[in-house]
């Protein structure tokens, strides 16, 4: 084996394979960046370019790509707010918080050394795989895939600390999202409403660009302003390296989490970034830091994103199973080269295969340096105010979108879940465990069902592997309860749920009437989808009759908590605005008014005027987090950014119209400049140059790339 790896080390340093395996990186680097495309597109497009190549040189040009695809996708996740991928929402969080803070150069830092570990990591793993996966992978039945499914979804109780119940409401509807289309089992359409595009299910780029793209837009399209603090790219790297030396150990886990996520068919790079964010949450002592610049959310996620497609090929190459749409199309073309999976490529073609671990390897170290070399003139976006970026990231990501399957339809799909996602963030639901549960969805019930039908009763519960599972799902749990009760009798500040950050922290209207319509609505989503399951066949209705129950008792549960907020919050409201009044008076009202009962009452109960409010003159002052009169806690608190959140939607929506009526080009060249020097407030001059480089990069895009653009009604008329 040690002389197949060293010829495929040889083979490399031919300058023609060096070449392609240059054009892939270089390839796939591009790709990463546009927000929409990621690792499928860039497969898909450079697969027409292999054919005639020999098998070494066009697997060096798409193992090149591959492995990089994820290093660039970073930089618009950290730069811009909007993630390059599905994947890399996870870095979003903590990466884009840093940024915001004025260190882009130090989360960039993290990000590009991480997943050339990654990439690493994963190329070690596919090497010691060659002797070891195949007994390990057969050993797993349905109910073991099942379990790691579910505590892929159980992870939304960790993604979304101090805030549980919503977490697992948006991962539970994550899950009956995802469940739209074709049933796995019986192949019986279930909530299409007769519509035969919803039958293919929706897409994933389309769900997870609105959910956190989209929604991104519009909550931060009010931004008319460059970033305040100078985004700080000068002097060396020896600070990032440094710390990234520091958390050496959560690189090695997001590595390994990686490949074990690309392992498993289905799961792929979304769920497995997201699987080591939390458990860099999980295993992490002072937790508060998460989602507001904590290196450590960035790091273990990057490392487990490239890692996770070296894990697909293990399974692709050594059983003929792909674990997702990139490495099906690898192992579509090593079947036109008649080249078998499984035994035969090892005992045939193994300097091939140590071709594909050596060219991963290289292409991830290519791939950081790259970046390295371009992050001065990238970190410059930072400077430009979103507003401006927001009609260019609108015109790509809608077209990223429509690149998957082609339809019209998955563009207004993409819209209604931006507004969703939006709607989430603001009510202070987490977005994370919703794509979760939409990306295991599928995987999940075709599991269940096999469990299902295989086994009598609980069964397959008492197997080895599955109680393994059970106990990693069950331990952590119980943790969280006893730390609960130790948080309640005040033994620890630092395990307070109050004081973590939730990764979507930003929530004008937490507890207030639209935190309220958002549970109810939830509620009627659930049992509306127990009404439409019920009509079902007991196969097709099994796992979504189990989301909607449970969906409805949690979201019960929230509705009532959200009251009994609503109840407590106007109590206070009520004896906080007697008490100021008492405070506003002089002691000789006072004296007489106390009397009277009520303000007197009040008085006594708050009479430590050691814990006034500093802010105000000293006769006026409130108590420390009281409401003033007229700020009512509950309202309905819409301001201006909401306002021009629902504007921005408009203007996506009259898009995506013009996009139907008159194509993809025309109603670009009319969004663009309408957009720019209506809602951004643009210059002329940057309008017009703006507009007229996307309409000369959209003309030729397609002649460049195969790449389509949606066409209007009047042009398939005439």
């Amino acid at each position: 084996m040690l002389d197949s790896a060293m010829a495929a080390l040889a083979s490399l340093a031919d300058p023609s394979m060096l070449l392609m395996l240059l054009i892939g990186v270089i390839s796939g680097l591009v790709m990463g960046l546009i927000p929409g495309l990621g690792g499928t597109a860039a497969v898909a497009i450079l697969l027409p370019i292999t054919f005639g190549m020999e098998p070494a040189s066009a697997l060096a040009l798409l193992i090149g790509a591959l492995a990089v695809v994820h290093t660039s996708d970073t930089v618009s996740a950290v730069l811009l707010g909007a993630p390059g991928s599905a994947s890399a929402s996870v870095t979003m969080l903590d990466g884009y918080a840093m940024a915001k803070k004025g260190q882009a150069k130090r989360a960039l830092s993290l990000a590009f050394l991480s997943s050339m570990a990654g990439g690493i990591i994963g190329a070690i793993g596919l090497t010691l795989a060659i002797p070891l996966a195949r007994p390990l992978v057969l050993s797993f039945a349905s109910p073991e895939l099942f379990m790691l499914t579910v505590l892929g979804v159980a992870l939304a109780a960790v993604l979304s600390r101090g805030n549980v119940l919503k977490g697992v409401t948006a991962g539970l509807a994550g899950l009956l999202v995802g469940m739209i289309g074709t049933a796995p089992t019986t192949a019986e359409e279930r909530f299409t409403f007769g519509s035969l595009f919803l039958g293919d299910g929706l897409s994933l780029v389309a769900v997870a660009l609105g959910i956190f793209g989209l929604a991104e837009i519009a909550s931060r399209a009010s931004q008319r302003r460059g970033e305040k603090k100078k985004v700080e790219v000068s002097g060396g790297w020896g600070s990032g390296i440094r710390e990234w030396l520091s958390h050496w150990s959560q690189v090695i886990r997001g590595g390994l989490i990686g490949i074990w996520a690309g392992v498993l068919p289905g799961v792929g790079a979304t769920a497995g970034t997201w699987l080591a964010y939390g458990q860099a949450v999980a295993t992490a002592k002072d937790k508060r830091n998460f989602g507001k610049g904590d290196p450590r959310g960035i790091v273990g996620p990057e490392s487990a994103n490239n890692s996770v497609e070296a894990g697909d090929l293990i399974p692709t190459f050594l059983f003929g199973i792909p674990g997702g749409v990139p490495s099906a199309m690898l192992l579509g073309m090593l079947l036109t080269y008649g080249i078998q999976p499984g035994p035969s490529i090892i005992n045939e073609h193994l300097d091939l295969l140590y071709m594909i671990i050596w060219a991963f390897a290289i292409a991830s170290v290519l791939g950081a340096l790259f970046c390295f070399m371009t992050v001065r003139p990238l970190s410059s976006l930072t400077k430009v105010p979103f507003a401006i970026l927001a009609a260019g990231l609108v015109v790509i990501m809608l077209l990223g979108s429509f690149q998957e399957g082609g339809q019209i339809g998955d563009l207004w799909v993409m819209l209604l879940l931006g507004v969703a996602g939006w709607a989430l963030k603001a009510t202070d639901f987490p977005r994370a465990p919703f794509l979760i549960g939409f990306v295991l969805a599928i995987p999940m019930e075709r599991y269940y069902f096999l469990t299902d039908s295989l086994y009598e009763g609980f069964e397959w519960m008492l197997r080895p592997g599955t109680m393994v599972f059970i106990a990693i799902l069950v331990l952590p749990i119980l943790w969280n309860v006893f730390k609960w009760f130790r948080a309640r009798r005040k033994l620890s500040t630092d395990d307070d749920p109050k004081a973590d950050s939730a990764p979507d922290s930003e929530a004008p209207f937490k507890d207030s009437v639209w935190s309220l319509a958002t549970a109810a609505v939830l509620f009627v989503v659930f049992a509306g989808s127990l009404v439409l399951s019920s009509s079902y066949s007991p196969e097709a209705r099994l796992v979504p009759q189990l989301v909607g129950w449970v969906g409805v008792a949690i979201t019960a549960a929230l509705v009532i908590l959200e009251l009994r907020s609503r109840k407590i919050a106007l109590a206070k409201s009520r004896r906080v605005l007697v008490n100021s009044t008492a405070y506003s008076q002089s002691p000789a009202q006072l004296a007489m008014s106390s009397t009277g009962g009520s303000i007197g009452v009040g008085l006594q109960e708050d009479s430590d005027t050691s814990d006034l409010s500093a802010d105000g003159p000293e006769d006026t002052r409130l108590p420390r987090g009281a409401h003033a009169p007229g700020n009512k806690p509950w309202s309905i608190g819409w301001n201006k950014d909401a306002s021009l959140a629902v504007r921005t939607f408009s203007w996506m929506a009259g898009f995506l119209l013009a996009t139907s009526l008159i194509g993809y080009l025309a109603a670009t060249s009319i969004f663009i400049p309408a957009f720019l020097l209506l809602v951004a407030r643009a210059r002329v001059k940057t309008t017009v140059i703006y507009t007229i480089v996307f309409f000369v990069l959209l003309l030729a895009l397609p002649s460049l790339l195969p790449i389509d653009l949606p066409q209007g009604l009047l042009r398939n008329l005439f």
